[in-house]
């Protein structure tokens, strides 16, 4: 996929520049060691206008990020998010995925490094995962522990797991992966958190060994808004292959229905499930339909 092309514009540092005349030093830390912190958003053309989905979330996130790692953050929320939308104007950007990313100057140490930079580009990306339900596997490789790097972070460096657990997945001919945490328990897809329904329910891992996905947040209260009762607790693959249903959410993946884990087909049509009325209230959201459902 080109990400770019000889127009592109990307915001470095307080500057606007041609994406294509941008540089990086081979030395950089991040480059070398994965030292560097971002975020995924996505902008709608809604009837307001174009609009970033849930910015100032995504921004803070990013602060966080920064600090949870000892990266300084000198840049203020509010004026990133103005010159966000400055750099989707200047990309004639409606829809569009933004990618902010902070990362280090050179440094062969591995010391924390206060010189820091950051940049936001963005480009026309469709669902991450796609549109057609997904058939996936549990990986072999186990989401890192909370003890060995902070989970709620968006580390650069962390998606090297995610590389590998997608690769695998797609090597044995699934679309997808599905990490275990360290005590064996669900934790959530490379790049997504996991929601099983049960009996009209629906069950998401909690907090601690995986990362506090803003869509997940927003599933949630999508839920309480619908009156369907969201459980968070541990849950087991055991759990996942007696679900009626089950579906990944996040920023580039939205909201994509899961057709089978592994030999496990899900009874529920998938238009019949909870995750398909999630789908299509998330989707009225984000374009800033506020017609909810209801369900009967």
């Amino acid at each position: 996929m080109q990400y770019f092309n000889p127009n592109t514009i990307l915001y470095l540092n307080g500057k606007f520049e041609q994406a294509a005349e941008t540089t990086t030093s081979l030395y950089g830390q991040s480059l070398h060691y994965g030292y560097a912190v971002f975020e995924g958003i996505r902008a709608y053309h809604t009837h307001n206008g174009t609009r970033i989905f849930k910015a100032r979330e995504h921004f803070e996130r990013l602060k966080r990020s920064a600090e949870l790692i000892h990266m300084p953050f000198p840049w203020d929320v509010d004026d990133l998010i103005k010159q966000t939308y400055k750099l989707l104007a200047l990309n004639n950007l409606k829809d569009a995925y933004i990618r902010p990313l902070i990362y280090a100057a050179p440094n062969m140490s591995l010391v924390a490094n206060k010189d820091v930079s950051i940049m936001i580009c963005a480009w026309e990306w469709d669902a991450y995962l796609g549109h057609k339900l997904l058939k996936v596997c549990v990986s072999s490789y186990e989401r890192p522990s909370p003890k060995s790097t902070p989970m709620e972070a968006k580390i650069s460096g962390n998606y090297a797991n995610a590389i590998l657990a997608t690769t695998e997945a797609k090597s044995k001919g699934f679309d997808e992966a599905l990490l275990l945490d360290m005590n064996g328990n669900i934790a959530e897809a490379p790049g997504a958190n996991i929601f099983i329904e049960k009996n009209g329910r629906l069950y998401t891992p909690p907090l601690g060994n995986i990362l506090p996905g803003i869509t997940r947040a927003t599933v949630i209260e999508l839920c309480r808004i619908l009156d369907i009762e969201v459980i968070e607790k541990h849950l087991s693959v055991t759990d996942l292959k007696h679900a009626d249903s089950a579906f990944f959410c996040g920023t580039a993946t939205e909201i994509a229905g899961i057709a089978s884990v592994e030999d496990y087909n899900f009874p529920v049509k998938w238009t019949e499930s909870v995750g398909a009325t999630i789908q299509r209230t998330y989707k009225c959201l984000v374009l800033e339909k506020q017609n909810y459902e209801v369900i009967i």
